[in-house]
């Protein structure tokens, strides 16, 4: 880290010695500076009131006891609906998961990527690690301390600042020419018994050095973990069919009911834990996700940079830099235990099960059961059966992020026109390792048939026995056998340690100009215009034993784990023009136009509109229309095979749901590989805003505002319509897997043995997919619950340019100061009102409603009574969400039924979230001028999140959190 500072630091003198800035001592420029709004490039401009904007200012950061950028903006309105926005409590140790230990903020819901991420009006680089394939500025990397305000600005703002800012912009400011030293200090917990601890300590430094001045800072900040089984209302499921049919080994594994002589699943004689009854009647040993859910995940996290302003002369210098580095790890379920092929129901050796031998020799549970011929990987023809379970410990990865950013621009006046340029180079830098849980699947099938080597090598068979190349073999792997350390040390030769690492790097340059144009009825043209140009690299690269490759069979060599390899670049070039024209002195009209060029799919111009009107000096009526768009990210453009699920929609499309659901409306998810396409294009979004600020008196503030949003063009699969074109598209259809180089849909192997009435199988051309259905049914006589044509794995899914999204709502801004003698009172209420939000289905084309569905709740607000005095203040606060659908839609049908006799559902099989409302409270006292501290109680009546049974964690911890209440104590000395 202090290498990095250095080179920065050095890069900056050679921009310009320290000496010259003594040499320019008594040459201060006349002119007064002109600041630039978020929302706009023109300086100088009064434009209060003209553009939605909100500001969090030093004052608002302290108050709120936040100690990160997550936690700062969660509650804010503009953030919330929908799950873009995301934090820690999201990631995961697998590739469906958002990375480990970071955050991202998405205006609106609209999605990280369609949020763009500013530092003092400038890029920064995003995240190498993608969630999903989205690229986002992980706001965890952006430190706290370094903060002097936040701008936030949730319209489209393309006309201005290029791509990504289709929901709108968030501008981080900087502390600019600090005097003094400033040490902070803060600590969170929960008044729980469980430790949840979370302590910060930052410094911030800032002295003149002549005309120049350097603030510098630092912070610290480490976090405790939070589990689901902290929590009496988290730690145990809410419905008993919540279950997984795979136990953990050391809970003992079921007999797959393949291997069950009566068709059903059975359990192991020596299963920890009460058995569950399975809607078949079964009695099984269960899993529950829930015993292994981290709501946040152990993380801490270190910055530091400074920021340098200096004269030259007639030009202004101004560097900025900062470096944080990030720990944290994050945990999935236990991989589920699978055959080599992924199929379900791995099979072992027979001798697994003379553990259960009665003293007479007599096995009852091998008397329930089928022992059947199968080879082993090394070629030996053995009998065993199949068993269901999945391994102890939680997939568990640490991802260490390493962030730098450094900015250097000087500024000036060619006379009456001021002028900036800068350079930029950020980068971010992500290593992955895999520490638990992760287990490499042919040492494992080779553990349990005594075919694994001391050395981790599988051993080969000659015909007649089985040789070890280097070390010795090792006594089969027997998983029901529990507590046995030398049984367990064979499984621990299996443990595989992927690792993944990403680079994502940002180089810019800009130049804009500022200046009147000429005057128009006696009243000045305002203009800024620019050119700005950069490039952008990235590449995530995971180890081999995580990708899935073609020579494999598009197999991870690991179970339950896989990585996208992805590498992709870019340059971008963009030129923007922004006039500000009062017409009159009451009306305004803001016009605004860029043209940014990609090297990888060409150009796009965005204009903007704006007019504001000033009836008086307390109204103002204002409104806005513009276009935006998003760039395809690099992951996007460049991934080559991703590892992950894909969902089709089968109430969208008929024709699926007869072939693939039995009939039924259900979503079906699936394992795929999704594959980058350099052809996509840019997303396009159209936003409309209309409202009014007004402010009957100094003390009184009212602002309301209609919004709306048409995104098109959105990235993603469409695994519903894939389906859909297989139907009369043959070449979208392989037995088995799909062939290098070929997309499409995979099934199971079985069904080419079963053909149409006219002889065709599936592959053929023309083949008549219901009759293959049926006949399929006919022959082979699948489970009452599997009447569909069986997919089998690694579908190939390429991304495109298919989703589409309509949003729309008003915003209200309401605060009122009451004045004392001894203080002020003052009431505030924020919040959005949802008028509409349409999307596409997840890999379909049908539009689906989503305001009042699960995740998106109508109503979002918050309010506050704040009491400020010379020497204190005080706080009450309440943050309100409404109720929306549970997901009833996800469940399985054995938990819907379970809702039913408990009475939870309507009669349209439907059930309500319940909304929330949380309160707060806050204290602060000023000693003295330079000693300050702070208190908050976030949940001050402990309540619980609202049940929720669309989810395994039982709330939902995108809308709600599962902390009940909290306290912040801090406190800040200034010397």
């Amino acid at each position: 880290m202090f290498r990095q500072l250095s080179i920065a630091v050095a890069i900056s003198a050679v921009l310009c010695p320290v000496q010259a800035v003594y040499a320019q001592n008594d040459q201060q420029s006349e002119k007064i500076e002109r600041v630039e709004v978020t929302g706009s490039r023109i300086k100088g401009v009064d434009l209060e009131g003209t553009i939605p904007l909100t500001v969090l200012d030093q004052d608002a950061i302290k108050r709120s006891g936040a100690n990160t950028i997550h936690e700062l903006l969660k509650d804010l309105s503009v953030f919330k609906g929908g799950s873009g926005t995301f934090s820690t409590s999201e990631s995961g140790g697998t590739s469906t998961s958002t990375p480990a230990g970071q955050s991202a903020a998405s205006l609106r819901g609209m999605g990280p990527s369609a949020t763009l991420t500013l530092i003092n009006g400038r890029r920064v680089a995003p995240s190498s690690f993608a969630a999903g394939t989205e690229n986002f500025v992980d706001v965890n990397s952006i430190p706290l301390a370094a903060i002097e305000r936040i701008d936030i600005l949730a319209t489209g703002a393309s006309a201005i600042y290029g791509a990504d800012a289709v929901a709108g912009v968030i501008n981080y400011i900087l502390k600019d020419d600090f005097q003094g030293a400033e040490v902070n200090t803060s600590y969170t917990n929960s008044f729980d018994s469980h430790d949840e601890g979370k302590k910060q300590l930052n410094l911030v430094y800032g002295t003149n050095i002549g005309e120049s001045n350097l603030t510098v800072f630092a912070d610290i900040y480490d976090r405790n973990a939070f589990k689901a089984t902290d929590r009496s209302y988290t730690a145990t499921p809410n419905l008993v069919n919540g279950y997984s049919y795979l136990p953990k080994l050391e809970n003992a594994p079921n007999i797959y009911y393949y291997s069950s002589r009566d068709g059903n699943e059975l359990p192991a004689p020596n299963c920890k834990t009460e058995l569950v009854t399975t809607e078949y009647g079964e009695q099984i040993c269960a899993y529950y996700a829930n015993q292994d859910d981290y709501l946040e995940t152990p993380f801490e996290s270190l910055s530091t940079g400074f920021m340098f302003n200096s004269n030259l002369g007639d030009l202004d210098w101004h560097t900025d830099f900062f470096y944080s580095q990030t720990k944290s790890k994050a945990y999935s379920s236990p991989a589920p235990i699978n055959q080599i092929n992924d199929d379900d129901g791995p099979y072992i050796i027979e001798d697994a099960l003379f553990i259960y031998d009665s003293a007479d020799g007599s096995n009852d549970l091998m008397d329930q059961l089928y022992i059947d011929p199968f080879t082993t990987q090394a070629g030996r023809d053995v009998y065993g059966f199949a068993f269901d379970a999945r391994f102890n410990s939680p997939r568990t990865v640490e991802v260490e992020t390493k962030n730098f950013r450094l900015v250097s621009s000087l500024a000036g006046y060619i006379g009456d026109w001021s002028w900036e340029s800068g350079i930029t180079f950020s980068r971010s830098k992500s290593e992955q390792q895999a520490i638990d849980g992760i287990y490499n699947r042919y040492q494992f099938h080779a553990a349990i048939t005594g075919e694994l080597c001391s050395d981790g090598s599988l051993a080969k068979y000659d015909g007649s026995q089985l040789n070890c190349t280097q070390g010795q073999l090792m006594p089969f792997y027997n998983p029901f056998l529990q507590g046995d350390a030398n049984n367990d040390a064979v499984l621990e030769l299996a443990k595989a340690n992927p690792s993944r690492s990403g680079e994502s790097t940002v180089y810019g340059w800009d130049l804009n100009f500022n200046g009147d144009l000429f005057t128009f009825n006696e009243l000045p043209i305002y203009a800024a215009f620019g050119i700005e140009a950069r490039r952008e690299e990235l590449k995530d690269i995971p180890s081999l034993d995580s990708q899935a490759r073609p020579e494999n069979g598009y197999l991870v060599d690991v179970f339950g784990f896989g990585s996208s390899l992805s590498e992709a670049d870019r340059t971008q070039y963009a030129a923007f023009l922004e006039l500000s024209m009062p017409v009159t002195e009451q009306l305004e009209l803001q016009l605004a136009g860029r043209y940014d060029h990609y090297d990888d799919f060409g150009g796009t111009f965005n204009p903007k509109v704006g007019l504001s009107y000033r009836p008086s000096d307390s109204l103002i009526i204002r409104s806005s229309w513009s276009t935006s768009f998003r760039a395809p990210s690099l992951t996007q453009a460049g991934v080559k095979l991703r590892t992950t699920q894909s969902s089709f929609d089968c109430s969208a499309n008929q024709a699926v749901a007869d072939l693939y659901c039995m009939g039924d409306g259900t979503e079906i998810s699936v394992n795929s590989l999704e594959l980058g396409n350099q052809a996509l294009k840019a997303e396009e979004s159209e936003a409309l805003s209309i409202g009014f600020a007004w402010s009957p008196s100094v003390n009184t503030n009212l602002t309301v505002d209609y919004w709306h949003f048409d995104h098109e063009q959105v990235i993603d699969t469409n695994m519903t319509a894939v389906l859909d074109r297989a139907i009369t598209d043959a070449s979208l259809r392989h037995c088995g897997l799909v062939p290098q180089g070929q997309q499409g849909i995979s099934y199971e192997e079985q069904l080419c043995e079963v053909t149409d009435n006219a002889g065709l199988n599936i592959e053929s051309d023309g083949a008549n997919l219901s009759e293959i259905l049926t006949n399929y049914i006919s022959e082979f006589n699948p489970r009452e619950d599997e009447l569909f044509l069986p997919l089998f794995r690694d579908h190939v899914i390429p991304l495109e340019n298919t989703g589409t999204q309509t949003l729309a709502g008003i915003d209200f801004k309401f605060d009122h100061r009451f004045l004392f003698a001894k203080g002020s009172l003052t009431l505030a209420f924020d919040g959005t009102y949802y008028l509409e939000f349409e999307r596409n289905k997840p890999g379909s084309d049908a539009i689906e409603k989503l305001i009042g569905t699960y995740r998106y709740p109508e109503n979002i607000g918050r309010f506050s009574i704040d009491w400020d005095a010379d020497s204190y203040y005080l706080n009450l606060g309440a943050n309100y969400t409404s109720s929306y659908e549970d997901d009833i839609e996800g469940l399985r049908s054995r938990e819907i039924s379970e809702l039913e006799e408990l009475g939870e559902l309507n009669g349209e099989l439907k059930r309500d979230v319940d909304d929330w409302l949380v309160w707060d409270l806050s204290a602060g006292y000023f000693i003295n001028d330079a000693l300050s501290i702070r208190a908050r109680i976030d949940n001050i009546f402990d309540k619980e999140p609202p049940k929720l049974y669309g989810s395994s964690r039982g709330f939902d911890s995108i809308n709600h959190n599962a902390y009940g209440s909290r306290y912040t104590l801090s406190l800040s000395y200034r010397f």
